[in-house]
């Protein structure tokens, strides 16, 4: 195929139903189906054959090789820490620093995965701290139905935040790729709650962990 002419063919009725486009599975699914298709046309030209006028064309179909597949699970994982500072008098709880790191498999841009994964644990900071659904009994209607009124984490919620990645390779997956998505956000909230613990002695099993349930908890100690 001439270099301008790369097609690949998703969201086609024909192929039947698929899943949603998430958690990075399209560059999961894709990625293998190009690197099969770059490896024929390597091998093509490889050969020395004359280039005809209107280039060579190669195709992927990666039905089968998925299959043979070993059936195993193939998830991205990993773990975070967080330390944070608790106003014994206001219940204030602010993250002073954070770090998650992550197995992904094979990482395809470093720079956007780890702008990725620091996305979602301020994603977390914000589920454990900030965001929280009500609904008006009245009308059944939420509270704060915009940005201008729901509670979400801003620059000055969000602390110093690392995030990095462990060597994760598959020896049966030719492509390596596992995906990122949303892992950053996965054990942040808990993370945080468990700091949350460490400084008062409090489990606190409902988020947002707000000032008044931080203070709620301590006055029943006393």
């Amino acid at each position: 195929m001439a270099p301008d002419r790369v097609r690949v063919r998703i969201g086609d009725s024909a192929f039947g139903p698929a899943m949603i486009a998430g958690g990075s599975t399209g560059t999961r699914s894709w990625s293998w189906a190009v690197t099969a298709a770059a490896e024929e046309l390597r091998e093509r030209l490889a050969l020395g054959a004359d280039l005809p006028p209107e280039g060579i064309t190669v195709r992927a179909d990666t039905t089968e090789a998925l299959g043979a597949l070993a059936q195993k699970e193939r998830h991205s994982f990993g773990a975070q820490f967080a330390e944070v500072a608790v106003d014994p008098a206001t219940g204030e709880v602010r993250v002073r620093r954070m770090l998650g790191v992550f197995a992904a498999g094979r990482i395809v841009n470093p720079l956007t995965a780890r702008s990725q994964l620091i996305g979602g644990m301020t994603w977390g900071i914000s589920m454990a701290l900030h965001e929280e659904g009500i609904r008006d009994p009245a009308t059944g209607g939420p509270y704060g139905a915009d940005l201008a009124g729901y509670h979400v984490a801003t620059h000055a919620d969000v602390p110093h935040i690392e995030a990095d990645w462990v060597d994760d390779p598959d020896p049966e997956d030719p492509v390596g790729i596992k995906g990122i998505g949303e892992i950053g956000i996965v054990g942040a909230a808990a993370a945080i709650a468990n700091a949350v613990w460490h400084a008062t002695g409090h489990r606190h099993r409902h988020l947002p962990i707000r000032p008044d349930r931080v203070l709620a908890a301590g006055a029943a100690d006393a």
